[in-house]
């Protein structure tokens, strides 16, 4: 490596590109409960109807360092009794560079999660599998569509805010 070769990215045109490297992933917190077993899994039972739900979280730890988290429930229901559920925050670390604030909130809700979500998938995998049950491959998700839902739900929040209460009666 050369003596003053600089961590920061330069483009053709000699400007600052924007930059992202992953620190480190983790899981923060994993929960796993089987509260029918052993019954669950020595019947032959029809199979569990399985909700999945998602959310995405971004925040600043430091001046160029970010955390995202992605939090995956996964509830598996027979009738009204629950044969498994699971509840995983997984997170990483990454550092940014070049980075304007409109390019942050996508990065850290969009790309960030993207990258996350295979290792997340795979515990929630080896999860169900360990809890006696077969592996659940939760399917890939859409960060951009679920970023832009809640975006959507932000701005029509906003706008309910901004409309002026009626006026008092006299």
């Amino acid at each position: 490596m050369a003596e003053n070769e600089t961590t920061n990215p330069v483009g053709a045109d000699g400007q600052n590109n924007p930059a992202m490297r992953v620190i480190g992933q983790y899981v923060k917190d994993l929960s796993f409960e089987n509260p029918g077993a052993p019954a669950s899994l020595t019947t032959n039972s029809a199979q569990p109807a399985i909700q999945v739900s998602v959310d995405v979280a971004g925040r600043r730890l430091s001046n160029t360092e970010y955390e995202s988290e992605l939090k995956i429930t996964v509830n598996a229901k027979r009738g009204d009794t629950t044969a498994f559920l699971v509840e995983l925050s997984y997170a990483g670390v990454v550092q940014v560079q070049n980075v304007t604030n409109e390019m942050l909130q996508p990065l850290l809700l969009m790309e960030v999660p993207r990258l996350l979500f295979p290792f997340a998938r795979r515990i929630v995998a080896d999860v169900t599998r360990d809890g006696g049950f077969p592996p659940l491959m939760l399917e890939p998700i859409d960060f951009t569509q679920l970023y832009r839902e809640q975006m959507s739900k932000q701005q029509e929040g906003q706008a309910a805010g901004d409309v002026p209460p009626p006026p008092a009666p006299n």
